[in-house]
């Protein structure tokens, strides 16, 4: 990333699963062409990701050399707490998401949830910016993926990533818009950074919005799973294992 934001003389920004201390997180790196980065740790896992990673304790707002900026990751764009870390503190919001479909072929009675999780996403940028008064940046994964299910393992988990990236203005406004059917590409627009007037309150409820009863039951279910897995399986495995974060930010 820091080659990249050299080479082409812009700010770069992603996530991946990284260990700091003892423990892995999902952590978003704001690249400046300097070589300097800004670090955000995805707040709680969803799902199966429990398997793999611990939540971050910091609130996601970066100090960055052009001013603060808010980072969101996946499904920290639905959630009420995210917008208020970030309402009336940020110039603009960045952030990304492998936001993921139902197991497909999907049976018939759980289209109407599909089509309520599919719309959340595609809602929720200019949701969030509307709520916190800045604009947002949003690079979502689109195309076909294979897994397997967690904790039946014998069994295959096709499915898909949703798109829906996104440029909104502070106002909520699209002003670039790539779905899953573009598959790959980039988005531009000419963005106005800066806070506005937040034109949307902040529900007091965990979610932005209610997740489907099937989603939210696999909030649940499938966190219990990860957490005993992290714990059982995986935390033994990083003790003896050198740490990648250990040091601070480089700066070129």
């Amino acid at each position: 990333m820091q080659k990249l934001a050299r080479e082409y003389e812009g700010v770069i920004g992603g996530s991946f699963i990284a260990k700091s201390g003892d423990d892995c997180l999902n952590s978003f790196l704001l690249v400046f062409p300097s070589g300097e980065y800004f670090r955000h740790d995805k707040d709680i896992p969803t799902m199966w990701e429990n398997c793999y990673y611990i939540g971050g304790q910091d609130d996601g707002v970066l100090k960055t050399p052009t001013g603060p900026v808010g980072v969101a990751v996946c499904w920290e764009l639905i959630r009420s707490q995210t917008a208020r870390r970030m309402q009336n503190r940020v110039d603009l919001i960045v952030g990304g998401s492998c936001w993921w479909d139902v197991r497909l072929p999907a049976d018939a009675k759980y289209e109407a949830d599909r089509a309520r999780l599919h719309n959340f996403l595609k809602i929720a940028p200019s949701r969030l910016a509307r709520m916190a008064g800045a604009p947002v940046i949003h690079a979502s994964h689109a195309g076909d993926f294979e897994g397997l299910i967690p904790g039946d393992e014998s069994r295959k988990y096709r499915s898909r990533y949703l798109g829906e990236t996104q440029i909104v203005d502070g106002t909520g406004r699209v002003l670039s818009h790539m779905t899953y059917d573009d598959g790959e590409g980039i988005a531009f627009a000419d963005l106005e950074l800066g806070r506005v007037p937040p034109t949307e309150p902040i529900p007091e409820t965990f979610w932005i919005e209610p997740l489907p009863s099937n989603a939210s039951k696999a909030w649940e279910t499938l966190a219990s799973f990860g957490q005993n897995y992290y714990s059982t399986v995986l935390k033994p495995t990083l003790v003896k294992e050198p740490s990648i974060r250990n040091s601070k930010p480089a700066a070129y």
